[in-house]
C-alpha cells in the first residue's frame, strides 16, 4: 500500500537524520532533530524509543555529552537528563528484570 511505504520511508529518513546529527556540530544537530521531528508529525509516526531519548523534549536540542547531565534515580527508579540549555529534567523509568 502506498501509506505504508511512505511511512517506511519517513521512518528510514528519520533515523539517518539522528545519525548525522551524531556526528554533526551543536547547530546542525538541532536542526536535524527539528527535521525528523516534523517528518515524524507528516506521517503520524512514533519515534522509537531509542531515538526519542536522545534529544530534549522542552528545546528539541541533540544531547551530547556537554549538554546533557544524564544520572539515575534509586528513589524514582528512573534516568535523568538534565538538559544544560533549559534546565528541564527528563525521566525515563526502567525496572529491573526478575529472575525466575
Amino acid at each position: 500500500m502506498q501509506r505504508d511505504s511512505n511511512r517506511k520511508i519517513a521512518l528510514e529518513r528519520i533515523e539517518i537524520l539522528f545519525e548525522l546529527a551524531e556526528k554533526a556540530e551543536d547547530k546542525l544537530a538541532d536542526r536535524y532533530v527539528y527535521l525528523a521531528r516534523k517528518i515524524a508529525m507528516r506521517f503520524n509516526l512514533k519515534l522509537p524509543k531509542t531515538l526519542k531519548q536522545k534529544f530534549c523534549h522542552h528545546c528539541y536540542i541533540y544531547f551530547k555529552p556537554k549538554r546533557v547531565t544524564v544520572r539515575t534515580s534509586t528513589k524514582n527508579k528512573a534516568v535523568e537528563y538534565t538538559c544544560s540549555e533549559c534546565e528541564k529534567v527528563t525521566r525515563y523509568g526502567y525496572q529491573r528484570k526478575k529472575n525466575k
